[in-house]
This record gives structure tokens, C-alpha cells and sequence, in this order.
């Protein structure tokens, strides 16, 4: 799966000679808390986070009165708070190397290009919805976690006892586990119960670590 098929298409955008108030209002009316900042031939040249427009607004502590502060507020632009340095990705990069590049480098969105072209952005929002669609957080079923052994054709006979048994398979994910010989097999299921995942899935695991 790539960034392409989660990003937001057509971002929201603005330009660095609006003013902090103005980037801030912006972001509040749209229920965004970033937004790529493009220059007038459509170039990416920043991305802006509303904390970093919180953050140039003079602290409680000043001596200026509120009429001073909206003043040297509204001179303040957007070119001047913004970050320069932007990460950026192409639409065909996986979505769990856009996790890393996030995660890795503690930003919240990737603008997505096609060549110099602005084509979209990813957030952690976007890859908080997909987390939810991969473990099926939204079906109703059997959620079992086992920890298996390593061993050939070991997810052949899961799968294969949970078809025998009448139950669908809704998501499986598998993860290394505390040892080099081990994983963590999570499954939700529909169409059994849990007695009947329980009995079928002992005989194939090391041990059931969790079942809900």
C-alpha cells in the first residue's frame, strides 16, 4: 500500500506573505493543524504547524498591552515562523516508510509531490485511520493473540482451521516476539465464537496470550 492511496488529494495551503493572526484563523476554520505554505508560482517553500504560530505570539508574561500585541501581530508573516527545511515524500513511497520518515524525523505530515508539483499530504491522522482499517477496530469479532513458534506452514493450519470452522478472517497481524524463534499473531475473527477460536487455535500456538 502506498501514500497515495491515504493521503489528503488537493491540500489546503497558503501563501508566506499572510500574516500570523490571518495563518492562525485559517487553520481554526479549516480543523487543520498544519498547512504547507507555497509561493506564487505554487512552489513548496514551508510548512507552518499551528504551534509554531502559537509560539510567535508574545508570551502572557510581556509588558505590551492587546492593541500593541495585535499590531506586531499583524505585521508578523507567515515567511518569517514558517519551517524551511520541509520532509517531503512522492506518492508511491509505502505508507509504513512514511510512518518511519514521520517517526524518524518527529514530524506530524509529509507533503506529497510530483515532481515540483504539490500533490497532497499524509498526517498522522491519515495513518492513525489506516491502523484502525488494518486491525479491524470498527468489526465486531473474536480478537485472539497468540504466540507462535517458528515453524514451516504454521499459518496455513490457522487459517485453514478457522475456514473449516465456519469463521472468517477479518485482519491478522504478526510481529516479532521476545525471542528470535517467536511471533505475535493477532486475529479478529467472525463467525465463531470464542470458545470454538479458543479450541480450534491452542493446538496451533505456543500459547494464547489474550483473548476479547
Amino acid at each position: 500500500m502506498d501514500v497515495a492511496s491515504i493521503m489528503t488529494n488537493t491540500p489546503l495551503y497558503i501563501h508566506p506573505e499572510m500574516s500570523v493572526p490571518d495563518a492562525l484563523a485559517f487553520l481554526k476554520k479549516e480543523g487543520i493543524g498544519r498547512v504547507p505554505v507555497l509561493d506564487q508560482r505554487n512552489h513548496l517553500i514551508g510548512i507552518i504547524t499551528e504551534r509554531d504560530l502559537l509560539n510567535a505570539s508574545p508570551s502572557s508574561a510581556t509588558a505590551l498591552d492587546i492593541y500593541e500585541i495585535n499590531y506586531l501581530l499583524s505585521k508578523l508573516k507567515v515567511e518569517k515562523v514558517m519551517k524551511r527545511d520541509v520532509i517531503t515524500i512522492t506518492e508511491d513511497v509505502a505508507v509504513e516508510e512514511a510512518a518511519r520518515i514521520m517517526v524518524d524525523n518527529k514530524v506530524s505530515a509529509l507533503p506529497v509531490m510530483r515532481g515540483d508539483a504539490l500533490v497532497g499530504i499524509v498526517s498522522d491522522g491519515d495513518l492513525f485511520k489506516l491502523f484502525i482499517n488494518l486491525f479491524g477496530a470498527r468489526e465486531e469479532g473474536v480478537r485472539i493473540t497468540l504466540l507462535l513458534k517458528e515453524g514451516h506452514g504454521v499459518l496455513k493450519h490457522i487459517t485453514a482451521g478457522i475456514a473449516d470452522a465456519g469463521g472468517n478472517i477479518i485482519t491478522m497481524v504478526i510481529r516479532d516476539g521476545s525471542s528470535a524463534d517467536t511471533k505475535i499473531c493477532l486475529i479478529k475473527i467472525n463467525g465463531v465464537s470464542k470458545e470454538t477460536a479458543v479450541t480450534i487455535l491452542s493446538p496451533l500456538a505456543a500459547e494464547i496470550l489474550d483473548v476479547r
